[in-house]
């Protein structure tokens, strides 16, 4: 009997293309055309730092934009300054040796600012509970984002643990390619988040631009990816939600992981909660069954796939095409894809988790060493 076919599973599968619809309303492949005719890749150029006299135009945050708000593309159109650190409330955090996976805790984020302490920027993105401003705190000059949360929409999605569990989550990771949340505060409409500002923008918007990644951005990325991935299974979080709309690009072009809204502390338990994205679930969650940390290998691993071909390997014309591909591990690689960069996505796409490769083995694997050999070292 075909699983699909029984009345549980279609209630099952309907509820993971509902989260999805509900998840990511915006999110559209391209590429799917150009993939089948070949295309160019631009060439790729360093993001820079902007020039750090440039000004910037302040608003109140209840003003709303009259056009559409994007996310920036890269740090030529961002705002730059030298400012002294932000200030934080001073407690006990770990002695750093320099390295820059060195686990240590932040100090405490500080919970007593106020809107007032502030000065709001334009504009840098939308939500589903709110927007991101650029902002710039008043006594230091320290530029951030500044993530503007509405209480009744929290609420009303009955996410408020959620955010909860976040903000706990992220204010205490410490990695350079980990966005840093420096601390939050709230009134009585909103719930606010002061995020390190990474001028690069979203992931999602640069490789739409891009179209696809050479190996050796691709490689790269994927080194800063198991590098902060591993940094967060030493403290026991699992993110459970990479893809490249929870990613940012710093000033450099590295990558800042983002959004812990789905991570979750979990020392030793196996998890059973339905979340992430529809094009990166791996096969366990959709069978329903327990998962672990291996979950985000699995992420990595279709990230690495859509790095390298501007798709999601197992992406369908309908949903529930799309989970039957995931759950048979159903897909094909475009000739223009290496076989050392093919055998890193087939020891990641692995339907059974514990036969998945681990993150010390990503980074020891041939297609990062060839590109990231001296960053190793």
């Amino acid at each position: 009997m075909n699983p699909f076919h029984n009345s549980k599973q279609q209630q099952q599968q309907q509820q993971l293309v509902e989260l999805n619809n509900k998840e990511n309303p915006g999110r559209v492949h391209p590429n799917v055309v150009a993939q089948t005719s070949g295309f160019a890749i631009p060439q790729q150029q360093p993001l820079k730092k902007n020039n750090p006299t440039t000004s910037t135009t302040l608003m109140n945050p209840q003003q709303q934009p009259s056009v559409g708000i994007s996310r920036p593309l890269s740090a030529s159109s961002q705002p730059q300054r030298a400012s002294k650190p932000l200030p934080v409330r001073s407690t006990t955090s770990s002695q750093n040796n320099g390295s820059e996976d060195e686990i240590c805790y932040p100090d405490q984020p500080r919970n007593d600012w106020t809107i007032d302490d502030f000065e709001i920027g334009k504009p840098l993105g939308t939500g589903k509970f709110g927007r991101v401003y650029l902002a710039r705190e008043k006594k230091s000059k320290y530029i951030v984002a500044l993530k503007l949360l509405d209480k009744k929409q929290l609420e009303k999605e009955k996410v408020a643990h959620q955010l909860r569990r976040e903000i706990e989550i992220q204010s205490h990771l410490r990695h350079k390619n980990i966005l840093r949340l420096f601390g939050f505060f709230h009134d009585k409409d909103r719930v606010y988040l002061i995020l390190e500002y990474a001028p690069g923008g979203e992931m999602y918007n640069y490789l739409q631009k891009c179209r696809r990644f050479s190996e050796e951005q691709t490689a790269k990325f994927m080194y800063q990816m198991a590098r902060a991935l591993k940094y967060c299974a030493s403290k026991h979080v699992i993110h459970r939600d990479i893809k490249p709309e929870n990613l940012l690009l710093d000033a450099n072009g590295e990558i800042k992981i983002a959004d812990f809204g789905w991570a979750v502390h979990a020392p030793s338990s196996r998890r059973r909660t339905l979340c992430g994205t529809l094009d990166y679930l791996p096969p366990e969650m959709i069978e329903k069954k327990a998962h672990n940390a291996t979950v985000d290998l699995w992420c990595i691993g279709v990230l690495c796939f859509e790095f390298l071909t501007g798709n999601p390997p197992f992406y369908a014309n309908d949903d529930k095409s799309t989970m039957r591909n995931i759950v048979a591990v159903r897909y094909t690689f475009p000739e223009h894809v290496s076989e050392e960069a093919k055998d890193l996505v087939k020891k990641l796409l692995v339907k059974e988790p514990t036969e998945r490769i681990t993150l010390d083995q990503v980074l020891q694997h041939a297609f990062i060493t060839k590109y990231c050999g001296c960053e190793q070292a």
